[in-house]
């Protein structure tokens, strides 16, 4: 499950890293535009979160995990990357940060009950560097991949232009939208392909509940 989070966390800022200049070039340059794509993006993450403390999120955490991490790249980042205009940028954003609490909580959830107490500092921050440690790594890379690869190939004369130029568009941004249409679609099979491997489907019935009374007794 940390190498599920790792994976999927470079996939995010691989995309996310060229969101403001994606929605500058393909807008204009319209700096009231940026700022409502990203209000939507802080309202979809309030929005998760209250439906999180009410909700409780689902019986198996796992399921808040996995699906939580496809459905956020398929309706969110898939969407930013087609989007042509507001509406679908805003709604994009919007779901793009409503499933990120309920798969941090749901994650959380499953390693609190996991880890012993006494220990939970150093695990969790172990687990912490693991995840996040690929964020500084794709932002290094995203930029230049940005102006030296996706941009060139869907503005010039490329065949992936008339290929997929109907999707993303083949002018100014429309690399980078690119970039966030393949980071959605490889982050929804992240997700779902987590399924595939019963140690992480199944991480919650494979490991045991951190037993508190029991360490009393044995003790």
């Amino acid at each position: 499950m940390q190498l599920v989070f790792l994976v999927d966390n470079l996939i995010a800022f691989f995309g996310f890293t060229v969101l403001a200049p994606m929605i500058l070039a393909r807008g204009g340059n319209d700096e009231l535009l940026l700022g409502s794509v990203q209000s939507a993006m802080g309202v979809g993450g309030v929005v998760g979160g209250l439906l999180l403390s009410v909700w409780g999120g689902p019986r198996r955490k796992v399921h808040g995990v996995l699906m939580g991490m496809s459905l956020s790249s398929l309706l969110g980042m898939l969407l930013l990357g087609v989007g042509r205009g507001l509406p679908v940028w805003a709604a994009g954003a919007f779901f793009s940060s409503f499933f990120i609490p309920i798969v941090n909580g749901s994650n959380q959830a499953i390693w609190q009950a996991k880890v012993a107490p006494d220990v939970q500092g150093r695990v969790f921050a172990s687990r912490r560097l693991i995840a996040q440690i690929s964020a500084p790594v794709a932002t290094l890379l995203s930029g230049p991949l940005a102006d030296h690869v996706f941009e060139p190939l869907m503005t010039g004369s490329s065949a992936l232009r008339l290929l997929l130029g109907p999707l993303v568009g083949a002018e100014a941004g429309s690399g980078m939208a690119l970039m966030f249409v393949l980071a959605g679609l490889v982050g929804t099979l992240v997700g779902a392909g987590g399924y595939a491997f019963r140690v992480v489907r199944d991480a919650e019935t494979i490991l045991p509940d951190y037993d508190a009374k029991k360490e009393g007794e044995d003790e």
